[in-house]
């Protein structure tokens, strides 16, 4: 990657094993490049009446650019909790700030011959207006489940959203 390599390619990022067990540390970009197992967070961002925040992802995104996801959220930073990050990423990304600590749900590992990460998915109530971050979202609005749904097999959706987002549903079912 040159000189238009995205400033986050650099974030350094800690790497875990199968028990999801921090084994060491590389960049962004390296843990991508070599398909290093790392750890994200996945947030729905839902407002008081129901409705979840869906964006478009920009085209500069170094994985999955231009597609739609449901989820805000990205990468845990090296030494910093799931928690923390789940936070970070929902106020970054929303641009907004003072939301409530983001409830978290269940733990999943996401795997594909591409890529690797333990991820954490959470929920946030967020009412108040909100202010994507320009440099990672391209588009926004805040739709129902329905909504979603029906955009489910039209839209182009993140595969790590995607199945984040089957198995929320299927979490739901269990768990009321």
């Amino acid at each position: 990657m040159g000189a238009q390599e995205p400033r986050s390619a650099g974030e350094l990022l800690d790497i875990v094993d199968g028990q999801d067990r921090v084994v060491g540390q590389a960049t962004r970009a390296e843990a991508y490049a070599r398909r290093l197992t790392h750890r994200c967070v996945f947030v729905l961002a839902r407002t008081g009446d129901g409705r979840l925040f869906v964006h478009r992802r920009t085209a500069q995104k170094l994985v999955f650019p231009s597609r739609y996801d449901m989820f805000v959220g990205g990468v845990v930073g090296a030494g910093e909790t799931y928690h923390d990050a789940a936070l970070r990423e929902a106020e970054e990304e929303l641009g907004v700030s003072g939301l409530p600590a983001p409830q978290p749900l269940f733990t999943f590992l996401y795997e594909t011959p591409e890529h690797s990460w333990f991820s954490a998915l959470y929920e946030v109530r967020c009412d108040g207006p909100v202010d994507p971050q320009v440099e990672e979202v391209a588009w926004h609005a805040f739709l129902t489940e329905d909504e979603i749904a029906a955009r489910l097999g039209e839209w182009d959706w993140v595969p790590d959203g995607l199945q984040a987002w089957h198995r929320y549903q299927a979490w739901r079912s269990q768990h009321g």
